[in-house]
C-alpha cells in the first residue's frame, strides 16, 4: 500500500533544497506551497511567475491542485499556454513525484518565450533598418528613366510648350500688337532698304591713306622698260 503522507514529505524536502530562495510553504494540512519560477534571459527581458501547489490525498496518483498566484510581464495568452503545460506534464507523469518535472517544464516555457519575443524584436529591427536602406536608395537614384517615362514625360511637355505658345498669341491679340514677319518689317520701315548699302558708304569714307609712303617713289631708278624688271627682286636684294 502507497504512503502518500511520506512521498510527499520526501519530495518537500527535496523540493526546499532545489529551491531555497523561491520556496514557500503556506500551509501543512492540506500541504500547500508556492514556488516562483524565472527565466533565464536578463533583467531587461526577465518573466517571472509564482506557482501555488497543494497536494491531494492521493497524490502522486493523482495530480496536485495548482494555480498561478502572481506573474511578471507575462501576457494572457502566455499565462493560459502555462496552465495547459501544467496540466499536460501531470497528466503524462501521474504515479510519480512530479513537483520539480512541472516547475522545470513552466521555466523552459518561458524560456522560449522569452526567445520568440527576442527574435520578433529583431525581425522587426531589421525590416526597419531594411526599409530605411531602400528609401534611402530611392533618394539618392532617384526615378530610373525608361522609355515609357520618357514618352510620358516628352507629350507633358508638349503639351505645356502648346500651351505657352497659346498663351502668348493672346496675349499678342489682345494687346493689339501682332508679331510682325521680315517682309512685313521691310515694308513698314523703307530706311531697312538702304541700310546695308549706307553702311558700305560709311566704311569707305572712314579709311586713310598714308601718303608719305609713296613720297620716295619718284627717287627709285625703276627701268621699267627692261624686259628683265622684276618688283620683287628689288625688294629681295634691299634685304
Amino acid at each position: 500500500m502507497t504512503d502518500y503522507g511520506e512521498e510527499q514529505r520526501n519530495e518537500l524536502e527535496a523540493i526546499e533544497s532545489i529551491y531555497p530562495d523561491s520556496f514557500t510553504v503556506l500551509s501543512e494540512n492540506p500541504v500547500s506551497f508556492t514556488i516562483t519560477v524565472t527565466s533565464d534571459a536578463g533583467k531587461n527581458d526577465e518573466m517571472e511567475t509564482t506557482l501555488k501547489f497543494t497536494y491531494v490525498d492521493k497524490y502522486p496518483d493523482e495530480p496536485p491542485l495548482y494555480e498561478i498566484l502572481s506573474q511578471e510581464n507575462l501576457e494572457d495568452a502566455d499565462v493560459e499556454d502555462i496552465l495547459s503545460l501544467l496540466q499536460q506534464q501531470a497528466e503524462e507523469n501521474l504515479g510519480m513525484v512530479m513537483i520539480f518535472t512541472l516547475v522545470t517544464a513552466v521555466q523552459e516555457k518561458l524560456n522560449e518565450t522569452i526567445d520568440l519575443i527576442k527574435n520578433r524584436r529583431e525581425e522587426e529591427k531589421r525590416k526597419k533598418e531594411e526599409e530605411a536602406e531602400e528609401a534611402e536608395k530611392v533618394a539618392f537614384q532617384g526615378t530610373v528613366v525608361t522609355i515609357e517615362h520618357f514618352l510620358s514625360w516628352k507629350a507633358k511637355f508638349e503639351q505645356e510648350m502648346a500651351e505657352l505658345r497659346k498663351k502668348r498669341q493672346k496675349e499678342e491679340e489682345q494687346s493689339g500688337k501682332p508679331k510682325l514677319t521680315g517682309k512685313q518689317l521691310f515694308e513698314r520701315d523703307h530706311n531697312l532698304d538702304t541700310s546695308d548699302i549706307q553702311f558700305l558708304e560709311d566704311a569707305a569714307n572712314s579709311v586713310e591713306v598714308d601718303e608719305s609712303l609713296f613720297q620716295d617713289m619718284d627717287d627709285l631708278d625703276l627701268d621699267e622698260d627692261d624686259p628683265d624688271f622684276d618688283p620683287v627682286c628689288l625688294g629681295s636684294d634691299e634685304d
